[in-house]
């Protein structure tokens, strides 16, 4: 699993208090008891970690860990070009 990956995970994990490793890319919101004010408070972590702004319609969108971990890397190479 890469960096960014990894860290998305992290921050998941520590926002909803639960072990890391229990967390996986296919790990849907749903099963993780996500709700519209933890996606919330996910994408502000995860916006100030890699430095990033996710739009809000995007949020929406967003069904499993692996999701947030494609949005990140889309939006960390579009701020790197």
């Amino acid at each position: 699993m890469d960096d960014i990956a990894q860290r998305c995970i992290s921050i998941i994990a520590k926002a909803k208090n639960i072990p890391a490793d229990t967390i996986t890319l296919d790990t849907t919101f749903e099963e993780l008891n996500i709700d519209s004010l933890d996606k919330i408070n996910i994408s502000f972590e995860v916006e100030e970690a890699f430095e990033i702004a996710i739009p809000d319609d995007a949020l929406g969108s967003l069904k499993t860990v692996g999701d947030v971990v494609r949005g990140v890397e889309q939006l960390v190479a579009a701020k790197a070009s």
